[in-house]
């Protein structure tokens, strides 16, 4: 191991949305970390989920403070394009925002020449983000949310959304959905709420393409975001911290109990707590029963993994995500509006880096 000091070659490209808007992470005031961090030699690369790009950028620009010798790319490509690429041999590692699909699996496990591990590393909280005039606060009840997605529910006046909202004064404005145009694991995640939760009303399945009907689609999530702010009557889904850059209003989001919880970090964590590890052996896949979701937690979540072959990683990939699951490098991501691992949950996958 080597540690330096001064700013080193780290980078990341095709950050989605800090970096496009102009004032990317590598602008702010640097994260303050409280521990020193063990650095190591050499270049890696990453590539996938735009939802964490954000975070990632904080990392790399915090971990190029202590490390002089190291080089770390990411490229925010999508998920399904950092898992292809990594199965590849393109990339050190990838970051998604779903498990590795069945399909993919044997080319993964033929790249790492035995087993790749999920590593959480960010929990994102889906944010249903929009534009209408006049609407400063707004509820929607899962299935009220599948069938505007699915193109049934056409105006903002419609009953089943003044239903979800009484007292609020809803302008008989065209609703406008907007979704991912790319393989998203956002996509995915939002899907499969919506396929749990809202069954009678989704008939669209999960998975990380859009498949229902109508809409506009947007590649990527900055533009999915910019195309929300432009269009009055918008709404679309949205990784939170893209809504909160750019001041979009969130839905609250009703729960199983008839409750309806607005989004905040404490909610989704409150969500993410309740999760089961599913994987064994250093694979910390998850499990999220959006049915059981309390009248506290806020349901939409994704959860970002890194994923690493077990033997073989880099060491500096090593090195990269013990910074990136210690206390300090969830505190660089909590400030950019994600909402920081549960500490259980976190000792789990620092403990799983540890044994890479």
């Amino acid at each position: 191991m080597s540690r330096g000091e001064g700013v080193v070659k780290l980078r990341v490209a095709g950050v989605a949305l800090l970096l496009a808007a102009g004032a990317g992470a590598c602008d702010a005031a640097p994260s303050v970390t409280s521990e020193p961090i063990s650095c190591d030699k050499g270049s890696v690369a990453g590539q996938g989920s735009s939802a964490q790009a954000n975070a990632v950028s904080a990392w790399i620009k915090d971990y190029q403070v202590s490390c002089a010798d190291a080089t770390v790319a990411y490229s925010s490509i999508g998920s399904g394009a950092g898992i292809a690429a990594f199965a590849a041999g393109t990339g050190d590692f990838a970051g998604s925002d779903s498990p590795v699909s069945a399909a993919d699996q044997p080319k993964v496990a033929a790249r790492c020449k035995g087993a790749a591990v999920h590593l959480p590393m960010v929990v994102g909280p889906i944010a249903l983000a929009y534009n209408v005039a006049g609407v400063d606060t707004l509820r929607l009840a899962p299935d009220t949310i599948a069938q505007i997605f699915s193109g049934r529910i056409t105006v903002w006046n419609d009953a089943a959304v003044r239903r979800d909202n009484p007292g609020v004064s809803l302008p008989a404005t065209p609703i406008r959905t907007v979704h991912r145009a790319d393989n998203s694991g956002t996509t995915d995640n939002f899907a499969k709420f919506l396929a749990t939760t809202a069954a009678g009303d989704w008939s669209y399945g999960s998975g990380s393409a859009w498949k229902a009907p109508g809409g506009v689609a947007a590649k990527g999530s900055n533009r999915v975001v910019s195309t929300i702010e432009q269009s009055d009557g918008a709404i679309g889904y949205v990784e939170a911290s893209y809504a909160r850059f750019h001041n979009l209003p969130t839905a609250s989001v009703g729960t199983g109990n008839g409750t309806f919880t607005p989004l905040t970090d404490e909610a989704a964590g409150r969500m993410i707590s309740s999760a089961r590890v599913t994987g064994t052996g250093g694979d910390l896949q998850l499990a999220i029963d959006y049915k059981a979701a309390s009248g506290d937690a806020y349901p939409i979540v994704l959860v970002t993994y890194e994923i690493v072959c077990k033997s073989g990683a880099p060491s500096l990939v090593k090195s990269f995500l013990t910074y990136a699951s210690s206390p300090a490098g969830q505190e660089a991501a909590s400030r950019l509006g994600y909402a920081p691992l549960p500490e259980s949950l976190r000792a789990k996958v620092a403990e799983a880096v540890a044994a890479l």
